[in-house]
């Protein structure tokens, strides 16, 4: 099987309690949610934050693709809510289109030992 890895970014809106409530939900994320992830092709998601900035990582299958997981995720109902929940506690980055929230990252640089 192989594992590809995309890194996404994307901001929080600068307040300390909405951070805070943010990483709460993070603790619990809604079983519902967690199983869309597993079933769209993501084998592992990371997320990491410093000040109001987060960064994910996912390592994906041979399944996932970013269109997929869109129209899985637009039509389970439990998903739109959970976005809806964090789109409360979210900032889309300057220059993203109204509609956008992870943006993907680039790759700029790597060391790999064999």
């Amino acid at each position: 099987m192989q594992i590809r890895r995309f890194c996404l970014t994307l901001d929080l809106k600068n307040d300390p309690d909405l951070i805070l409530a943010y990483e709460k939900h993070h603790q619990q994320v809604w079983p519902e949610v967690l199983q869309s992830i597993q079933d769209s092709g993501i084998v592992n998601m990371e997320i990491y934050r410093w000040e109001n900035r987060l960064f994910m990582m996912m390592e994906v299958n041979e399944a996932f693709s970013f269109e997929r997981k869109r129209e899985m995720d637009e039509s389970n109902s439990k998903v739109q809510e959970w976005e809806i929940l964090m789109w409360k506690y979210q900032q889309a980055l300057p220059g993203c289109k109204p509609d956008e929230k992870w943006k993907i990252m680039d790759k700029i640089f790597e060391t790999k030992q064999e």
